[in-house]
């Protein structure tokens, strides 16, 4: 559980910072960016948290660089802890030979293949270990938990809320890969992490079908809210994201209106849309968090 301090930079009154530390879920070196608001960073107070995930291609530094997050969560005196999106340094000779697998492309869930299987645990790592190595090292208190994310990362942050309903209060996605098991990237990657193509194995990695889960078990929290921002001008959304097909899903369910799901005319899949609208996201969070905005 012991962290290294790799770099700390003071940002909206608080710090940003990156911590290093050896990760028995992944078993390599893992970094990840935490903005401490002033209250968590002068007097220790411990103060809620939002994890947020980034997407294929990305380090632990997009999302917290990029993003704009810190700027609003700061006003609430809300912590945002950035993980990496995958392993690093690790011997898997094709993990940087393809964006859509290995390095920067963690999908967040456990590999059972070999030679994936080893390393590539996100799931456990963003589920389980993560929360406590900065509940343990760091002002902050875990029990007060929310989680958001940006496209792979949005995946990433619906399946883990989906799958662990009482850990988050809320959960919420830019741009998110609403079905890994029929998106080209998810389609290039899962096999290779969770072998040839198996309704059960895929569908726990997939959140359309885990929605789909727990709603016919009536396991789906009635209290929750979700909110999904998408842009009308993102090359992915057609192929690649699964969008109206999830709104057509969440219909028959009948579940829509749990869900807020906002496309936004004329904007991209990247870090310009995100951070237009980011502070709409701390808000939804910080209301579910019982956050209040301090001046």
């Amino acid at each position: 559980m012991t962290i290294t301090l790799v770099s700390s930079s003071k940002h909206f009154g608080g710090t940003l910072a990156k911590y290093s530390h050896v990760s028995k879920a992944t078993q390599c070196t893992m970094h990840f960016n935490v903005f401490l608001p002033k209250s968590a960073v002068e007097s220790k107070a411990r103060v809620p948290v939002i994890y947020c995930l980034g997407g294929l291609t990305s380090t632990e530094d997009n999302f917290a660089q990029k993003g704009g997050a810190a700027s609003r969560a700061s006003k609430y005196e809300i912590a945002l802890v950035f993980p990496d999106t995958s392993p690093r340094n690790t011997d898997v000779a094709e993990a940087g030979e393809n964006s859509s697998v290995g390095y920067s492309a963690g999908f967040y869930l456990n590999a059972t293949q070999a030679p994936w299987d080893k390393n590539w645990k996100m799931y456990d790592y963003i589920a389980k270990e993560l929360p406590e190595v900065v509940s343990t090292n760091l002002s902050i208190d875990t029990t007060r938990s929310s989680i958001m994310g940006h496209s792979m990362g949005g995946h990433g942050a619906l399946s883990i809320f989906l799958k662990n309903q009482n850990n988050y209060k809320t959960v919420s996605a830019f741009a998110p890969i609403l079905s890994a098991s029929t998106s080209p990237w998810g389609l290039f990657a899962l096999p290779k992490y969770l072998g040839p193509h198996d309704p059960a194995v895929w569908g726990d990695n997939d959140v359309t079908h885990l929605l789909k889960h727990y709603v016919s078990r009536n396991l789906f929290r009635k209290d929750v809210k979700v909110l999904i921002d998408q842009g009308t001008e993102d090359g992915f959304l057609k192929e690649h994201l699964y969008t109206h097909g999830f709104i057509n899903d969440i219909k028959e369910l009948g579940i829509a209106d749990q869900f807020e799901i906002r496309f936004q005319d004329g904007y991209d899949h990247g870090y310009f849309f995100i951070s237009t609208f980011v502070e709409d996201h701390i808000d939804h969070h910080a209301k579910a968090l019982g956050a209040t905005l301090h001046q």
